[in-house]
């Protein structure tokens, strides 16, 4: 992987990480910077799973591979909260 395709991960991870925060209900405990790592990771999953499946590089706008991505970030910043919220 290059440095531009380093530094496209985080820009679209800080994305999908914000976006999959507004997807989960209610009010989260889950810190700024974690949502942002939880965003990279589910960008680099989600992109990983969409590859395998054969619709991660289509001709067009990949919503299938996004969908993928958003769904694993809600689900990431979701059990963060969870987990902090049995913590207390």
């Amino acid at each position: 992987m290059e440095i531009a395709g380093i530094i496209s991960a985080i820009v679209i991870g800080t994305v999908i990480g914000v976006l999959g925060r507004l997807i989960v209900p209610g009010r989260q405990r889950v810190g700024i910077l974690l949502t942002i790592a939880v965003g990279i990771v589910a960008a680099l999953v989600g992109s990983a799973i969409a590859t395998y499946f054969g619709v991660g590089d289509t001709k067009s706008v990949d919503w299938i591979e996004w969908l993928i991505q958003l769904a694993l970030a809600a689900l990431g910043v979701a059990a963060l909260d969870r987990s902090k919220r049995r913590r207390r």
